[in-house]
């Protein structure tokens, strides 16, 4: 559903003009501007008017930002004339969106009703940030600035490029955005499930924007418009994610998935360092002349997960489904609609709405996405988008008239150290999420972005597998059953490393377990315990990684680095399971077999598309399951048991191989039994 028609939500800035870079420092008790949300408010939209109600949407959210540069950029007038901000800015930008809002009425009155109450919704108002620098003096809690006495005359940005209201561009974070984790107290309460609950999940493991594809579009909330955002997005999944693709460009793209079904698009703004880093944004709209400077953060770790229901079995989600969660604008709209979560590795017990987490030292930063999970049966997308979906209640249960649909979990983890807050972040820098400049980079506007282009047979397979409570998906560890499609003993799709062992030469020694035949199925084993990480800390979250700050090779279990730095592997292969690649200690492949190899898919080989892995579909043949991630983590439990061929040692191949000597025993026993009867006679 992408608009054919060229607009820009850049029109009035000037990219080449380094002047220009958003700087609230100067504006008397920092302001920000505030104006009524109308995508919100438009519930119901003609689908014949879409495409340009939409592009009206955006050029709204363009004049504000135009607004917010020019209240930015005029501290001294504002100072000196308490009327300029009213007369100069506020009123201009009450005009404009009036024009735009009587567009919008009459796209939609053209093929239905007229909305009422629109030009109640062109008025904005000046606000207090919450950014003001203390005065000289002020005492200084745990969340206030602690450098306000250094701040210059004119609001002039100070030390390490941190103006005096927060961040490389003066509008923020602040120290007030940032709140110790350890003092936060526990406060995640999930649902039990009962009755008919789908108790199963579902991992996808699609990187961790390795290969750097950065935009400021939004093609859900702006098709059509270039930098719809304001504010760049990390993109991983579908490569082809931009404010014009259309669905067709969508489906037919590559996917940075390990898995090849899976050509879903999930994004989310990026994550900064304010530093004074020079980005490739730098200078351009959505990023340095809008307020997001500083060093783009690659997460460490991105997980994937797709849970049930705690109260009723799930259904398949529409393929082009679109979700957003949270609100890039909940700063000034308010929380109805944010949905942000903030936390530390070893602490996912304690979720922040509003503010950064301060991370121990060991624990990484860590956000956490839970999209809506409730589906209203028939559409994909919806004026707001927002009322296609909801999210159940506290006890599980859909809105009447919506289904249970898989619900994505999305977790990102970041290597960041704890900023230093008694100087503003000139030893340690300050770190935030890119947002619209008016926002500020408040953690509570913090977002997520879905559209589903999973195929159906694996979006089926999905669904089966959360229903019947098992774990599964593409580069999972643990130990439970794969689906009844897929094969777990397929013929391997790689020659085997090593040649098969050669005929014993010694004694048969004992065999470890009994052999036998490849199995029809996998042995099943234990669920993966929820134990804890390896720096000691409670493991809150599935595929909590904490303390693997290894920069090796590719691992077996994906990322990037290993556990200890080295070739990636993650940790030992577990005693029953020879690593892949190796020959196995106690059961040997057979001569002239091929021993059936059973892996979790590499995620450590991301953005490559198809070529990755030889196991195209990304299942797997007898695919290992558990929770999907992009960095390495230690397994927490024995990935399935391969089928044994037998093998050297085993009882059953010392007898093949020793019963023509037996026979001949024997016939040289009864010779000589003959023999010694002839000389008697």
């Amino acid at each position: 559903m992408a608009a054919n028609v060229y607009a820009s939500a850049t029109d009035g800035f000037s990219g080449d003009d380094p002047a220009r870079t958003r700087s609230a420092a100067g504006i008397t008790g920092g302001a920000t501007i505030d104006c009524p949300d109308v995508g919100t408010k438009l519930t119901s939209v003609p689908e014949q008017a879409r495409e340009e109600v939409d592009k009206e949407l955006a050029a709204l959210d363009q004049q504000i930002a135009k607004a917010y540069q020019q209240l930015s950029e005029s501290a001294q007038q504002v100072q000196q004339d308490a009327g300029f901000a009213d007369n100069a800015i506020m009123n201009p930008l009450k005009e404009k969106r009036g024009a735009t809002l009587e567009r919008i009425a009459i796209a939609i009155d053209r093929v239905g009703d007229r909305p009422e109450g629109l030009a109640d919704l062109a008025a904005c108002t000046v606000r207090e940030s919450g950014n003001q620098a203390p005065a000289q003096g002020e005492g200084q809690g745990d969340g206030d600035r602690q450098d306000g006495q250094e701040q210059d005359q004119g609001g002039q940005e100070q030390g390490n490029g941190q103006g005096a209201n927060g961040g490389q561009a003066g509008n923020g974070p602040v120290a007030a955005d940032f709140a110790d984790i350890k003092k936060v107290q526990p406060n995640v309460n999930e649902p039990r499930p009962e009755g008919n609950a789908s108790r199963g999940s579902f991992a996808t493991s699609c990187g961790v924007n390795e290969n750097g594809l950065f935009n400021s579009d939004n093609i859900i909330a702006a098709p059509g418009v270039t930098n719809g955002a304001h504010h760049f997005h990390d993109y991983v999944g579908n490569q082809a994610n931009n404010a014009f693709a259309s669905d067709q460009d969508l489906a037919a793209a590559g996917t940075s998935c390990d898995n090849q079904g899976d050509k879903s698009s999930y994004y989310w703004p990026v994550l900064r360092l304010q530093n004074g880093a020079q980005e490739q944004d730098a200078q351009k709209p959505g990023g340095g002349i809008e307020g997001n400077a500083g060093e783009i953060v690659t997460p460490k770790q991105v997980t994937l997960n797709f849970v049930g229901n705690p109260r009723e079995k799930v259904t398949a989600m529409p393929r082009l489904l679109r979700i957003i969660t949270g609100d890039a604008k909940s700063f000034v709209n308010g929380p109805a609609n944010a949905n942000a979560s903030w936390s530390c590795t070893g602490f996912e017990d304690r979720q922040l709405k509003d503010k950064y987490p301060l991370c121990p030292q060991g624990s990484d930063v860590v956000r956490t996405f839970k999209f809506q999970s409730c589906w209203d049966g028939r559409n994909i997308d919806s004026a707001n988008h927002r009322t296609h979906v909801a999210f159940a209640d506290a006890a599980g249960a859909c809105p009447s008239g919506f289904r249970a649909i898989p619900q994505l979990v999305q977790r990102i983890v970041y290597d960041v150290d704890a900023p230093s807050l008694q100087d503003g972040g000139r030893t340690t820098p300050l770190f935030a999420v890119d947002s619209f400049p008016e926002q500020l980079h408040k953690p509570v506007t913090d977002h997520g972005d879905f559209i589903n282009i999973f195929d159906e047979k694996l979006m089926g397979e999905m669904v089966d597998c959360i229903n019947e409570g098992r774990t599964c998906g593409a580069g999972a560890g643990g130990g439970q059953e794969p689906a009844p499609s897929e094969e777990p003993t397929k013929e391997p799709t790689k020659e085997p490393t090593k040649e098969p062992t050669k005929e014993p030469t010694k004694e048969p020694q004992e065999p470890t377990r009994t052999p036998e035949a490849p199995q029809e199925q996998p042995t099943r084993t234990p669920d993966a315990p929820q134990g804890g990480d390896d720096d000691g800390k409670p493991a809150d979250q599935p595929g909590d990684d904490q303390g693997d700050d290894g920069k090796g090779g590719k691992g077996d279990n994906g990322g990037k680095g290993g556990d200890d730095g080295g070739d990636g592997d993650a940790s030992e292969p577990p005693a029953d399971e020879p690593a892949p690649g190796q020959e196995p200690d106690d059961a040997t492949t057979a001569p002239g077999k091929a021993e059936p190899e059973v892996k979790a898919t590499d995620a450590g080989e991301q953005g490559g598309g198809a070529g990755k892995d030889e196991d195209s579909d990304g299942l797997g043949d007898g695919q290992a399951v558990g929770t999907a991630t992009s960095a390495p983590a230690a397994p927490t439990a024995p990935s399935q048991t391969e089928p044994q061929a037998a093998g050297g040692g085993g009882l059953a191949d010392t007898g093949a191989q020793l019963w023509p000597a037996a026979a001949g025993a024997v016939l040289v026993v009864a010779g000589f039994v003959v023999l010694r009867r002839g000389r008697r006679a």
